[in-house]
């Protein structure tokens, strides 16, 4: 089985829901509440959990942070190779009227690494310490929604990625 090495652009309602999501982005609170998120999800919050587990949850957190960490390692590489072989533009540099607000940290748009890393590290988390789920679903959700409000992904490279994340992560947990 080959992975498709094209993703359609959109069209119809997912380029309308793309462009009224955007448009939130021009109120000021909204716009630093999302930008907010997507600098923690550029890793700094998902870096200062693996420290956090391993250096105060034990040899559990320990083992815990090595399982997360190298399934991340693995996503980060999953995620790259993605983009490169399907090399969707992103939203702003196909449509005018969308804005972006926020530097990608990459060229392509599918599928979003940022909600890929969320739903991975949220989900192997929750399997190793599940009270963790009331701070880490909510702030995945923020995270996934502002890839699309702030202009560098259509909602389909976030809900794609949310599904990839999820599938790495039981894979993960099911072998490990």
């Amino acid at each position: 089985m080959s992975l498709p090495t094209h993703v359609p652009e959109p069209q119809g309602a997912e380029l309308r829901l793309t462009l009224a999501l955007n448009r939130l982005g021009v109120h000021r609170p909204v716009l630093r509440l999302f930008r907010a998120a997507s600098r923690l999800g550029d890793g700094w919050i998902w870096y200062g959990l693996l420290a956090t587990l391993a250096l105060f949850g034990g040899y559990p957190g320990f083992r815990a942070a090595a399982h997360i960490g190298l399934t991340a390692l693995f996503v980060a590489g999953l995620y790259r190779g993605m983009k490169h072989l399907v090399r969707r533009q992103r939203p702003y540099r196909r449509h005018a009227v969308i804005v972006a607000r926020v530097r990608p940290l990459d060229e392509f748009s599918f599928p979003s690494g940022h909600t890929l890393h969320a739903t991975c590290f949220t989900l192997m988390t929750m399997a190793y310490y599940p009270r963790l789920g009331w701070l880490l679903v909510p702030f995945s959700l923020l995270v996934a929604a502002s890839r699309v409000i702030l202009g560098v992904h259509y909602p389909s490279d976030v809900l794609a990625a949310a599904v990839i994340g999820a599938l790495v992560a039981l894979a993960s947990l099911a072998l490990f």
